[in-house]
């Protein structure tokens, strides 16, 4: 096929490229000067095509996508302010380890710096946010300059997704023409029988990634540490989307039984829920050791002696701060060897990946017996002391969660955990459900109890804003079939009301469960609170909006439910095809002051138990 000039060859080499590198869907927004890249996506077979108009939204629906794949998802955009509205996913992208591809279109370098129109300095944009970034010459049918081009785009592609996965920007200087029009003798008809023009029938550049392993000394340190420890304690934070697939819950599950060790599963930890995880309701030897109500009881357990903890940094305000006072021995395991631990208190790194390191854990248990000989079995009564702590108040922490969950309980203090508590108790088995920052997550984290079902619950805790919240939700939910439930506050769900288009527009269908409290409710967590003013109008911010409004402009059913109705309606939503958005109102002070009053009756409960 020939080519009819030398921006349309650029778009259609480097599209050609990233395809046969594996690149499975791209996002794009409206513009003129990206023109030979959108028409290269649209005419590709293979990729599948997001059409979006917003470039915010359409950053976080890519976000989204490769979160829930944790392949790299493409983004496009034409020149100038669209290329800085990618920056917020790109962030997210960058501290969550997302493989995102950014392509922004360009001006040729002549009108740079000139006050030529729509022209800004993009070169290094997102500055030390993405992992690698390159401007591509111009287009020119040169055949070293095009083998170039086809050898970026597969490092594009392998910078994405290597051992630190993340954000890669390319900046893709176009000169008009750019719509696939005729030039004379701009492109050869001969060029397209080259090397450089046809590619070779796969990838122009295979690329291949290692996983990190420990060295033998090292891992016989991790093993002496875990094998003399009497109180042991794992502690899984939020998953990158690779350790999704790449972790194996049951070789965590066989170690921590091996130990006798208790697994603290954030409930983005891809370990809080699954078919590894037994009902902690029932109190014997089939339990797995997950356990998810720490947040609410961790300050009155014993401290660990030997952690190890693997994934981003705990959601739990108390596990981290637990942590961070602990003088516990600390593995930190990252595949990147990145220092992901802001209390600065673990003792050692070790620059693996944490699904390797347990799969050979697992497989040699027998290493993991006491080395000094106190048992022999790997069945030590300190450790069966220990445990006995987790499971004491385990149990003691959803028996007042289940108290608080009643009608009466609800209808007389209706709070914003017992709607998270619901969401996951009733969700589909599978679902992907999302979760939004601020107080949902922290309600999610407190609240979720884990359970058998096959739940990959997602949120933006790399960067931990609330703009996105949606896009990202709907990214997700468009690389599945699963059923997809998105937790929004009323903030969140305002800052990314531009996203909700995504739901026509690329199809995917939602239950929405918006918690209204009208206004910021997690500043009451904090010292400003008592100090008025400025807080009702600076802090907390009031909006007072009626978001039916907005369901109805973007045509998705709206149903204002009453906390108590919350189960049944969500359960309906469920049932049924399309998008509900759930309206859940409440009072924020009223809840910051139900969940202290939840924290201290299972407080005290573990502590009457105790001195009885």
């Amino acid at each position: 096929m020939s080519t009819p000039n030398r921006a349309t060859l650029w778009g259609r080499v480097l599209v050609d490229e990233l395809a046969k590198g594996g690149l499975e869907a791209v996002c794009l927004a409206p513009g003129s000067r990206s023109t030979p890249l959108t028409v290269a996506f649209a005419e590709r077979a293979g990729i599948e095509v997001y059409s979006h108009l917003d470039e915010r939204s359409a950053a976080f629906f890519a976000l989204g996508r490769a979160r829930r794949t944790g392949e790299p998802t493409a983004l496009v955009c034409t020149s100038g302010t669209a290329a800085a509205n990618f920056h917020p996913a790109v962030m997210e992208a960058d501290q969550a380890r997302v493989p995102l591809l950014v392509l922004t279109a360009d001006r040729p370098r002549e009108l740079r710096d000139s006050g030529a129109n729509q022209t800004v300095d993009q070169v290094a944009l997102y500055g030390g946010a993405v992992r690698w970034h390159a401007e591509l010459p111009e287009p020119e049918a040169d055949e070293r300059k095009v083998r170039s081009l086809r050898t970026t785009a597969a490092r594009a592609l392998f910078e994405t997704a290597g051992t630190d996965p993340g954000p890669v920007h390319l900046n893709c200087p176009f000169r008009k023409p750019l719509e696939p029009m005729e030039v004379p003798g701009a492109v050869p008809d001969a060029f397209a029988e080259t090397l450089a023009g046809r590619g070779r029938e796969g990838a122009f550049v295979r690329t291949s990634a290692g996983t990190q392993t420990l060295e033998d000394e090292q891992y016989r340190s991790l093993v002496r540490a875990l094998a003399d420890a009497d109180r042991p304690l794992i502690a899984a934070g939020p998953a990158d989307p690779a350790a999704l697939s790449g972790l194996e819950p049951d070789h965590v599950v066989a170690v921590a039984e091996r130990i006798g060790a208790p697994i603290l599963a954030d409930p983005l930890s891809n370990l809080r829920f699954g078919p590894h995880v037994a009902d902690k309701s029932e109190s014997d030897t089939s339990e797995k050791l997950i356990y998810g109500g720490y947040d609410g009881y961790i300050d009155a357990i014993p401290d660990p002696d030997v952690v190890v903890r693997f994934g981003a940094s705990p959601t739990s305000k108390p596990l981290r701060h637990a942590l961070g006072d602990s003088e516990a021995r600390q593995f930190l395991l990252d595949p990147a060897g990145a220092w992901r631990e802001a209390t600065f208190t673990a003792t050692d790194l070790l620059a693996a990946s944490p699904g390797r390191v347990f799969e050979r854990l697992s497989e040699n248990a027998e290493e993991l017996e006491d080395i000094d000989s106190n048992v022999g079995s790997g069945s030590r009564e300190p450790t069966s002391q220990w445990l006995a702590y987790f499971d004491e108040a385990e149990r003691r922490h959803w028996d007042v969660r289940d108290d608080a969950l009643t009608p009466d309980g609800l209808e007389s203090d209706p709070f914003e955990g017992a709607v998270l508590a619901t969401v996951f108790e009733d969700a589909p088995d599978p679902a992907t459900v999302f979760v939004s920052n601020s107080m949902p997550i922290r309600d999610a984290d407190r609240f979720g109890r884990p359970r058998t079902a096959d739940l990959t619950v997602l949120g933006n805790r790399g960067a931990s804003g609330i703009d996105g919240i949606a896009s990202t939700a709907l990214g997700a939910g468009s690389a599945t079939d699963d059923p997809l439930v998105l937790v929004t506050g009323d903030l969140a769900f305002y800052h990314d009301s531009n996203g909700l288009l995504a739901v026509d527009r690329c199809g995917v269908d939602a239950t929405i469960v918006l918690l209204n409290n009208d206004g910021g409710g997690i500043f009451h967590k904090l010292p400003i609170e008592g100090f008025e003013p400025p807080f009702t109008d600076q802090f907390k911010t009031p909006h007072g909006l009626d978001f039916a409004a907005l369901a109805e402009l973007y045509g998705l059913e709206f149903e204002r439910v009453d906390p108590v109705d919350f189960a049944a309606a969500y359960r309906r939503s469920l049932e049924r095809e399309g998008t509900q958005v759930l309206a859940v109102g409440f009072d924020s002070e009223a809840n910051h002051r139900r969940r202290n009053a939840l924290e201290r009756q299972v407080l005290e409960r573990i502590d009457t138990e105790r001195e009885s």
